[in-house]
């Protein structure tokens, strides 16, 4: 599960081939989530309400290079980092 970026203890990482729709995966101490790309919704779990924020301040900001990460890791198993959150 290859990490895409992380910040302020927050960890962001997608799975090779993973089911849709496209989505990553954060950690953040005992907290586990995955958000969805294209809605920034969570799918699954909860987040303190400060971390969502920042996490989804990121992930607006980077949306098609979270787009970009899901294809080529569903493709050809390579993905580029993401700068965090400054």
């Amino acid at each position: 599960m290859p990490e895409i970026c992380r910040f302020l203890g927050i960890i962001i990482t997608m799975y090779f081939k993973d089911h849709d729709p496209p989505h990553s995966h954060m950690r953040y101490g005992e907290h586990r989530a995955s958000v969805a790309i294209a809605s920034l919704e969570l799918r699954t779990r909860k987040l303190p309400p400060r971390v969502l924020g920042l996490l989804t301040e990121w992930a607006e900001l980077h949306r098609p290079k979270l787009m970009e990460n899901w294809t080529t890791l569903a493709t050809g198993g390579k993905f580029k980092r993401i700068a965090p959150l400054v």
